[in-house]
């Protein structure tokens, strides 16, 4: 199984509202030729680490696709550019942000390796799955909407299991489904 996750804090002319952001990411995969086999809700959350820029709107999409994990994360980056992010700093505010959350049980670099590239910030490298998708409850919760069950294949923990121990990392709230068509 793959999953990505998406997340969206700025708007422009063409995308009114991060929840269009979000929509119109998920129309070019799909127009890519990357399967949307299926997408949590969405979520409204506070920027992690805390900061005064907006509140993202966030979710979790199940794909299929014959892409290596490396042409996939090349494909992801190119539709970023296509709606209109440009990568400065970290943790900035964003038109889009579209991670490889994991890639079936691949793991990039080997076991050890991930373990210490998890933690270094700086690094700049693959590493599947996503360094910190464990510790942010913006991705967990919607990812338990699709699959509880997955595995990390580091971590050797469930995502129910990995929220259980998820000390809250900020706000994070359902956006009602009808809220959601409404707001593009």
């Amino acid at each position: 199984m793959i999953f990505i996750g998406l997340g969206s804090n700025l708007t422009s002319k063409q995308y009114p509202t991060s929840i269009a952001v979000v929509k119109a990411a998920i129309e070019a995969i799909e127009v890519s030729g990357i399967k949307i086999a299926a997408c949590s809700n969405f979520y409204e959350t506070e920027p992690v680490p805390k900061s005064d820029q907006p509140w993202f709107i966030n979710a979790v999409a199940q794909i299929e696709t014959t892409l290596s994990a490396d042409q996939l994360l090349k494909t992801l980056h190119k539709i970023e550019e296509q709606l209109g992010r440009t990568r400065r700093d970290r943790w900035e505010a964003r038109i889009i942000d579209i991670d490889l959350l994991c890639y079936d049980d691949v793991v990039v670099p080997e076991r050890e390796t991930w373990l210490l590239q998890s933690k270094n910030l700086e690094n700049n490298e693959m590493v599947i799955p996503h360094s910190r998708m464990h510790e942010r409850d913006f991705v967990l919760i919607p990812f338990k909407e699709l699959a509880p069950g997955w595995v990390h294949p580091v971590l050797s923990k469930s995502v129910v299991e990995l929220l259980e121990e998820q000390e809250s990392a900020g706000i994070v709230r359902q956006i009602p489904q009808k809220s959601a068509n409404l707001a593009t």
